[in-house]
């Protein structure tokens, strides 16, 4: 048996030939985020049969659902995998068992926050939103049944993050599978209804992904049980103020990014309006395309947060660098790919969402200059993850700050003091992606992470 053949994941992130081993980790990622990726339009095609305020409804709520989504798995989830792959990198495995379950009580906590926020805030701000009549008691019984159970899908998601750090991406790709196949079932039963089970309507599509997380929770935290595991979580529970400050350290900003990201969306989308309701609507589905791309972002970032992170608590600096620019490139290459392929050929994706020809013209227009920088916004995300690992989040943060104040000033020029076309505005958020990368890129290339 050769001595590869019986190295443990963690030995392989530190001594593994580094692209295979990156590869290993980030296929599993990939193929289970895609499936969440198809969870997600399902939704849609099922609350679709109820009907337009059934849509608009969940579509109120899509926002700040897909906010926590990305607080929990990027934000608190990557902040968790870099400490406890940290923490195995130096041979710590107490060490890695007791920051994981920090990790698990601050989630409760952000759980207990987002749900209380829901109770207090949620049914008025759906109505500052627009929602009304049927939409807003969808989007009420959507919410108040997501939000109720949202402590499972935290805990899901922190928990699968805890699996990634001791380098097992299958188990944690198997869980996500396993969610969305039996949302996939769920969600028409619970929606619909069928013998004894009542039609709970767009509530029973938030029942079906709460049921599905805490199904996943519990395959995941047996595992993590294990008295032989890397990480334990029976050990014994101790509270621990620098243990919660080495994960919000990382977690807290890399939880306000999706935040910046979203902003910098809705910012964009709010320039669009001015150009009427076909500009908004090419936008809307052209700008798809980039959802696509963060599954393969966020499959090769998972694994380079917990690569680095692993060969940073073992004080190999210059590997970790390494593996940085290994991912990175793969992921720019990916998306450059698919984005130069979506400039020249934009009628491909366009057909796929919409026949009306205004719609088709004004999202390939988009596509045509923006799509060329796809792989700069690859690259940024790449990083990001890289950056969690490493430890290293202002420059993250003063990147996506930076790409904000791009569209938000080059907009407003555009808009409101040009008057330009749809066609400048395009270019402004073509350069607030590279603009992302670049920031991002130098700032990693200049750091010492042996600091």
């Amino acid at each position: 048996m050769s001595t590869a053949a019986v190295l443990s994941p963690t030995q392989r992130m530190l001594s593994g030939p580094v692209l295979p081993t990156l590869l290993r980790l980030a296929t599993p990622n990939i193929v289970g985020l895609f499936a969440m990726t198809i969870m997600i339009g399902y939704d849609g095609f099922i609350l679709g049969r109820l009907g337009a305020d059934a849509l608009a409804g969940v579509a109120l709520v899509l926002p700040l659902s897909m906010l926590m989504m990305q607080m929990s798995a990027g934000g608190l989830g990557g902040a968790t995998t870099a400490a406890v792959a940290r923490a195995l990198g130096a041979g710590d495995s107490e060490q890695a068992s007791r920051l994981a379950q920090h990790a698990l009580m601050i989630a409760l906590a952000a759980a207990a926050f987002f749900t209380v926020t829901e109770a207090v805030f949620g049914h008025r701000l759906f109505q500052a939103m627009g929602g009304r009549g049927g939409a807003l008691a969808d989007a009420t019984a959507y919410s108040s049944i997501f939000f109720g159970g949202i402590a499972v899908i935290w805990l899901a998601n922190v928990l699968a993050s805890i699996v990634r750090a001791t380098g097992n991406m299958l188990l944690a790709a198997l869980a996500i599978l396993g969610t969305a196949a039996l949302h996939l079932v769920l969600c028409p039963l619970l929606v619909f209804g069928w013998g004894p089970v009542p039609a709970m309507g767009a509530g029973g599509a938030a029942a079906s992904l709460v049921i599905a997380n805490a199904v996943a929770s519990l395959g995941i935290g047996a595992w993590l049980v294990r008295p032989a595991g890397a990480v334990n979580l029976m050990r014994s529970w101790r509270l621990s103020a620098p243990l919660f400050r080495a994960i919000l350290r990382v977690g807290l900003p890399a939880s306000l990014n999706p935040v910046i990201s979203n902003a910098s969306i809705a910012a964009s989308t709010a320039y669009m309006g001015t150009f009427g309701t076909i500009a908004v609507a090419g936008y809307g589905v052209a700008a798809r395309l980039e959802y696509i791309l963060v599954p393969i972002a966020f499959g090769f970032g998972s694994a380079l947060t917990a690569m680095v992170a692993t060969n940073m608590g073992a004080g190999q600096a210059e590997r970790a660098k390494q593996i940085t620019w290994a991912g990175a490139g793969i992921v720019f290459g990916v998306t450059g790919v698919i984005g130069v392929a979506a400039a020249l050929w934009p009628g491909a994706w366009m057909s796929l969402f919409t026949t009306d020809d205004a719609v088709r013209e004004a999202g390939s227009a988009y596509l045509r200059v923006v799509g060329g920088c796809y792989g700069f916004f690859g690259l940024g995300l790449a990083l990001f993850f890289a950056s969690q690992g490493a430890g290293r989040m202002m420059w993250p943060l003063a990147a996506s700050t930076t790409r904000l104040v791009i569209v938000a000033i080059g907009g407003w020029v555009c808009v409101h003091v040009a008057g330009a076309s749809a066609t400048a505005l395009f270019s402004v958020v073509a350069v607030s992606f590279a603009a992302y990368a670049l920031t991002l890129g130098l700032a990693v290339r200049w750091s010492n992470w042996g600091k």
